[in-house]
């Protein structure tokens, strides 16, 4: 592939941004068009990437987004991975290729598909031992129950490859608790950690989410986007090195972490700036953290134990970034100011 033409959407987004940014410096001969919701959107991109071709409308324009991916070599789909009809308009789109010109698809899906066993137990704050992989695992990752959260999406992706095997070529990236500072056009920053400081700030004390002992999986944003790039290559070349379709899963994580640990040092960073009185911190039930965040239970209180395995294996994928915890300083000092605090 000479100059593929790529196809992205939430290229405003958080994940999407940092992909953008990543994927525009790597590649400038590449030929880029971004999917764009609003006029004010696409002028802060347009800003940044003046040779980025802007394509007006939202995830509900089904065939704006299936007449792109119809005309796109190499698709990466970083918006909303619980959203059906963009799913959809994009394997529509997808159906219009040939096996003499294929297409990569690049899907963005969440370890939210991980918790499966909390949703359906209504747990929180409990450890629960079963981990995944994305390496001798993988047949696991594909077939995970239908009501896993992001399952649906993930089936009309997977289902798009399977349908034309020869015509569309599927990769699905799956990262966990994504922090550390975008580098895209618009939205920079991420959610899981900032909203649990901003709670915390917000009620003036630090909090545990049950017993706090569930874990989770991490990425900074710029190893994760790392991952896409290195998709990307492989596409270009004609898949390359990468795993596709079915065996084309890939968990994008950099360890793990118990949530009690970063909500203590939420706590401690929060009192040690001076925002809150104390560092310690209450132990709080379902009930209790929902009225903190609407889903906090989910954000801080689930497991979500997935290890990445494909990408270092096969794509020689080696994250470097901080680990979380270490920027919990940092984070606070962000969401303060977002408060006013400061």
């Amino acid at each position: 592939m000479a100059s593929p033409k790529i196809f992205l959407t939430g290229a405003t987004g958080y994940i999407g941004g940092e992909g953008l940014y990543t994927i525009a410096h790597a590649h400038p001969d590449w030929q880029l068009s971004a999917l764009v919701r609003s006029k004010e959107k696409a002028a802060q991109l347009s800003s940044k990437y003046p040779q980025i071709r802007v394509v007006l409308g939202d995830l509900d324009s089904v065939d704006i987004i299936a007449e792109e991916v119809k005309n796109a070599d190499i698709v990466f789909n970083f918006a909303d991975c619980d959203h059906v009809t963009s799913a959809q308009a994009i394997a529509k789109g997808a159906q219009q290729h040939t096996p003499e010109q294929p297409l990569w698809l690049i899907h963005t899906s969440g370890t939210g598909i991980l918790t499966v066993e909390d949703q359906r137990a209504n747990t929180i704050g409990i450890e629960r031992p079963k981990e995944y992989n994305d390496w001798d695992g993988v047949s696991e990752l594909v077939n995970l129950p239908a009501d896993a959260l992001h399952r649906n999406v993930d089936e009309i992706i997977l289902n798009a490859g399977k349908q034309n095997p020869s015509s569309v070529h599927t990769a699905i990236v799956c990262p966990p608790t994504i922090y550390g500072p975008g580098r895209g056009p618009v939205n920079t920053k991420s959610m899981q950690a900032y909203m649990l400081s901003s709670a915390v700030l917000s009620r003036g004390k630090g909090f545990l989410v049950g017993k706090g002992e569930n874990v989770w999986h991490e990425v900074h944003v710029q190893d994760l986007s790392g991952v896409y790039l290195a998709l990307g290559d492989a596409a270009a070349a004609g898949g390359g090195k990468a795993s596709w379709g079915d065996e084309g899963y890939y968990l994008a994580e950099n360890g793990s972490f118990v949530w009690g640990d970063i909500q203590r040092e939420v706590a401690k960073q929060a009192h040690l700036q001076g925002f809150i009185t104390s560092s310690e911190v209450d132990m709080l039930d379902i009930n209790e953290v929902k009225k903190c965040h609407p889903f906090g239970h989910y954000l801080w209180g689930t497991n979500s134990r997935g290890r990445a395995i494909r990408a270092r294996k096969l794509l020689g994928w080696n994250p470097q970034k901080p680990r979380l915890i270490d920027l919990i300083p940092e984070i606070v000092a962000l969401e303060a100011k977002e408060l006013h605090l400061r």
